[in-house]
């Protein structure tokens, strides 16, 4: 549009005459220049006018015997009336901050401040905020408020947690600080039992060592305890798991272990799939065999990624997923989203999300946040706030919009880490959904590809914190999801170091008007106090205050 209207602009400057240089046009005349200053000037131009008038009709206004009786009025006051003053404006300002607090607290947002952009804003010339709000919660809000009974602060394990060896103790090597607490480490080793034993491992002497080595608080006693269940059993799949995540210092000497532990894995594995209906106990083995296998390849596909062959890791998830259906709980979707975003392969990115954004399906940072990528991917490359104000909002930045809503009422921490306002560190390896804990995760991965397409941080910087106000409030609210949990941040200073600040939300800041009511409560009542004590003090300050205007300016 405008290179449309900068061809017409040339094509009338062709047919007409042409305009005299700047530099060599006639000097205008005083009325030439008095109507273009007026019409530059607008609003101040009429205030110097009324000022103008005030002054010439000074004499017959009686302004100075006016203001002479103003000021002889203001002397003559005793320090009683000061005391009274202040005392009722403190008054009507303590009322007036009690009526905003109650109310931000019920609504959210400032009366004072709604009143000024609803009413006085469009008197005064203004206009609307480039953003609209999304339209009325979808038919599904009844579904997902149903949660609200489930377990608001159930910890999940993290699919892209990093290797202890070759990377979260490489950092408490280079940093001296550890990455990971006790409460983490502690949920993993309860993981690792869960998933890497059964009731039949005291049939082989191995598997009892491996019991024991999960057990272990201490690295170098479990890994102590895995070389001795080599030497019992060569085959021994979960010990050379153990070594690969904790002894490798690289991701090469990892994945090196881990195709050793893939080759005894699938031996065993075979091996259980042949004896599985003779016994419970059979069945039982055969599960924690299935275990081993999956998390085995998982971790192998996560060293393809870390090593550069993306294409060859998201053939091993893919496989996984096809093999292994009912295994959604381990979220290997979210591994194969983030592969597929690194090849840019935006097709296959909204094919999983179609599978796995329903709404039988428990939601995450990834899914919410990926959906609203793609959505912006779109629009970002041409979205301007100060074209979108004007024309108002296509559909498809409509869509996109909406989106980042939906993923900042999901999980309001991310923005931040996105738009770097926040340092990132190492994720955890258990994240909370909705949490601090969660938004690290997700950034620590996905901030590369936010960065590769051009305008998308920019839309989320325009977008994030509007869509933040229209959380609803207070946390009892849901809109597009279940309630907020309150207790996010209990649980994320558990699996967060203490050297990180955790991030607290929701957590809307004060408006303007609660802060400005407070301090005019505080003066006022001060000034109140200091006058009831100080009267004669105070009345000679206030009479030297009223004696400062000239009286003479204006005779």
């Amino acid at each position: 549009m405008a290179d449309g209207d900068g061809l017409g602009e040339a094509a009338s400057a062709a047919v007409s005459p042409p305009a005299p240089a700047p530099g060599l046009s006639p000097p205008l005349g005083w009325r030439e220049r008095l109507r273009a200053g007026l019409a530059g000037t607008g609003a101040s131009l009429w205030f110097v006018a009324g000022l103008g008038l005030l002054y010439a009709l000074r004499v017959p206004l009686r302004l100075c015997e006016n203001l002479a009786a103003v000021t002889v009025f203001l002397n003559s006051l005793t320090p009683k009336f000061y005391v009274a003053l202040t005392g009722t404006s403190s008054l009507i300002s303590g009322l007036i901050f009690i009526f905003e607090w109650w109310y931000f607290h019920k609504h959210g947002t400032s009366f004072i401040e709604q009143v000024s952009v609803s009413h006085l804003r469009p008197l005064m010339g203004g206009t609307e905020g480039s953003i609209s709000e999304p339209g009325s919660p979808s038919s599904s809000r009844e579904s997902e408020t149903s949660r609200q009974n489930l377990s608001e602060c159930k910890v999940w394990r993290n699919p892209l947690n990093l290797f202890r060896g070759a990377e979260y103790r490489r950092y408490t090597w280079v940093t001296g600080k550890e990455p990971l607490t006790y409460y983490d480490m502690n949920l993993s080793a309860q993981d690792h039992q869960t998933f890497f034993t059964c009731d039949t491992d005291f049939l082989r002497p191995s598997d009892t060592v491996m019991q024991k080595a999960w057990r272990e608080r201490n690295p170098p006693a479990r890994i102590k305890a895995a070389y001795q269940a080599l030497e019992l059993n060569n085959d021994c799949a979960t010990a050379y798991v153990l070594l690969a995540e904790e002894e490798a210092t690289t991701i090469v000497d990892a994945e090196r272990l881990f195709k050793q532990a893939l080759k005894a894995g699938e031996t065993i594995y075979r091996r259980s799939q042949q004896c599985q209906h003779q016994s419970p106990q059979h069945e039982a083995q055969l599960r924690r065999d299935t275990n081993v296998l999956v998390y085995i390849k998982r971790r192998l596909a996560m060293c393809a990624r870390k090593l550069g062959r993306i294409r060859e890791a998201v053939k091993i998830m893919r496989d996984l997923m096809k093999e292994f259906p009912p295994l959604t709980m381990l979220n290997i979707h979210e591994n194969l989203l983030e592969s597929l975003l690194e090849l840019q392969a935006y097709a296959d990115v909204q094919a999983v999300l179609a599978k796995y954004d329903d709404i039988s399906l428990p939601k995450s940072a990834a899914i919410c946040y990926t959906a609203a990528l793609l959505k912006t991917r779109t629009v970002s490359d041409k979205f301007s706030p100060e074209t979108a104000s004007r024309r108002g909002l296509s559909t498809a930045e409509i869509n996109a919009v909406e989106a980042i809503h939906r993923a900042v009422e999901f999980n309001p921490h991310v923005p931040k880490y996105l738009l770097e306002m926040k340092s990132l560190i190492l994720p955890p390896e258990h994240i909370l959904k909705r949490g601090d804990s969660e938004a690290i995760a997700y950034a620590f991965f996905h901030l590369q590809h936010w960065k590769r397409i051009e305008g998308a941080l920019n839309l989320l910087q325009c977008t994030w914190e509007g869509t933040f106000r229209m959380i609803p409030y207070p946390l009892e609210k849901g809109h597009l999801f279940y309630p907020y949990p309150s207790c996010t941040e209990t649980a994320d200073r558990e699996l967060l170091p203490p050297f990180h600040h955790v991030s607290v939300y929701p957590k809307k800041e004060l408006p303007f008007f609660i802060h400005f009511t407070a301090g005019l409560c505080s003066s006022t009542a001060m000034i109140a106090l200091l006058t009831h004590q100080f009267p004669e003090i105070m009345g000679v300050f206030a009479k030297a205050i009223k004696k400062r205007p000239s009286v003479s300016s204006f005779s």
